[in-house]
């Protein structure tokens, strides 16, 4: 699926749902004595969404890996701090909400992984790179590729198909060279 807008990605909707409920969660009173740890959290959720859309903007593939490795390690940075007031006391009554918010912070960061995966291994360059040249070239490199692949599913087809009459033609033989006598092993 092709999005033109940042806000319509998936993954980033999730960010931005992170960082908003950090912030509604991290004005509790629990937090305030804990030296910067409600700020690093808000700062760190935030980072997530915002560095995936400034990698989106960008308009390069390249770009938009390094702000998505950018916002992956602040996923991670959200899980590490999670994973330290799991360790304190004073948050056991918040274990509930740390885990929901670790599991949400892991999704990201796999969503995030799959998409620079698959960005890594694709030959686009960008949108600051298409003019009319290289993206009529790119069409014409898709359009080459479905057609291969259809192809190739009419040749299995094709293949299955001559597979089938060999057989019944094999049996059509095996039944009229079966003489009289031969009929119950049919």
């Amino acid at each position: 699926m092709k999005y033109d807008r940042f806000e319509d990605l998936p993954v980033w909707q999730a960010a931005a749902d992170l960082a908003a409920e950090m912030f509604s969660w991290t004005s509790q009173a629990v937090f305030r004595g804990k030296g910067d740890l409600a700020n690093q959290l808000q700062r760190a959720a935030l980072s997530v969404s915002n560095n995936i859309a400034e990698g989106f903007e960008r308009g390069t593939t390249n770009e938009l890996i390094t702000f998505l490795y950018y916002a992956r390690g602040s996923a991670g940075e959200v899980r590490s701090m999670l994973c330290v007031m799991d360790r304190m006391p004073e948050f056991v009554e918040l274990a509930a909400k740390i885990q929901e918010f670790r599991r949400l912070a892991e999704s990201i960061s796999r969503q995030i992984r799959g998409w620079t995966n698959s960005l890594q291994n694709s030959e686009i360059k960008g949108q600051r790179h298409l003019n009319d040249r290289t993206r009529a070239a790119f069409e014409q490199q898709q359009r080459s590729a479905a057609f291969r692949e259809r192809l190739e599913m009419l040749r299995g087809e094709a293949e299955r198909r001559r597979k089938r009459e060999r057989a019944e033609a094999a049996d059509t033989a095996d039944a009229e060279s079966a003489g009289p006598g031969d009929t119950d092993r049919l």
